[in-house]
């Protein structure tokens, strides 16, 4: 049957799995996988595998376990392998790799941050502080424009909406990456000017949610700062 992976820890790792169980409809028993160095905690992998609420949480719930207890590479739900087999020949050949990777997620926990500003707030900003748009929003309302001028006033807008959003952006991060050992950036959807994950130390994690919402209150209310945290640390694995 095929092995559903979990996350790797240290052999010296408690691996307390008690009370937990496993994705899957019957829940799976959860066991661990060993080598010398290393440890994989798995199940039996279900026929078919969707991610429904009930394993994502069970398999987050095993990662939360884990990380009460010490370090943990948390894997993202849906890995699965052949057999126990299979676990045991990648922990062996990657244990350099993944010992490595242990050590530096030692102490730490991710949180995530996502920023937006409100549209409208944007727009306004814009037309108040740029002459050039103000002027083409001016020649536009007074009905004397072309055709040309809306296609020029929205190419300038998103010339500017681009260039102050990754300038915030830029700010934000060199505001809070003082505080964390490792960060990672990912392509912002939507409304987003920002995506990004920090890998922050477990001591440090008051400052770093104290100076997060330093930043919200300077930002001021026409933005939306969304920090999530703290999180097993899928992005640093």
């Amino acid at each position: 049957m095929a092995v559903y992976v979990y996350s790797i820890v240290l052999a010296t790792h408690p691996q307390r799995l008690d009370g937990l169980h496993g994705v899957g409809d019957p829940p799976a028993t959860l066991r661990t996988v060993r080598t010398e160095m290393l440890s994989a905690v798995v199940s039996d992998a279900p026929e078919e595998l969707r991610p429904k609420r009930r394993d994502l949480g069970a398999h987050q719930a095993v990662q939360e376990q884990l990380m009460a207890d010490g370090t943990v590479l948390p894997l993202q739900f849906g890995f699965t392998t052949v057999d126990d087999d299979a676990v045991r020949a990648v922990l062996e050949d990657g244990a350099d790799k993944f010992s490595e990777r242990l050590r530096a997620l030692e102490g730490c926990v991710e949180y995530h941050l996502k920023a937006a500003q409100d549209e409208d707030a944007l727009l306004r900003q814009i037309l108040r502080e740029s002459d050039e748009a103000r002027e083409l929003n001016e020649e536009m309302r007074s009905g004397r424009s072309g055709p040309e001028l809306p296609l020029a006033l929205g190419e300038l807008v998103s010339q500017e909406v681009q260039a102050r959003q990754e300038r915030l952006a830029v700010e934000v991060l060199d505001a809070l990456r003082g505080l964390a050992r490792e960060e990672r950036s990912s392509q912002p959807t939507g409304n987003d000017f920002l995506n990004v994950s920090f890998l922050v130390e477990r001591d440090n994690e008051k400052t770093f949610r104290g100076a997060e919402q330093d930043i919200a209150k300077e930002l001021g209310e026409d933005f939306d700062l969304r920090l999530l945290g703290p999180l097993p640390a899928y992005s640093f694995v």
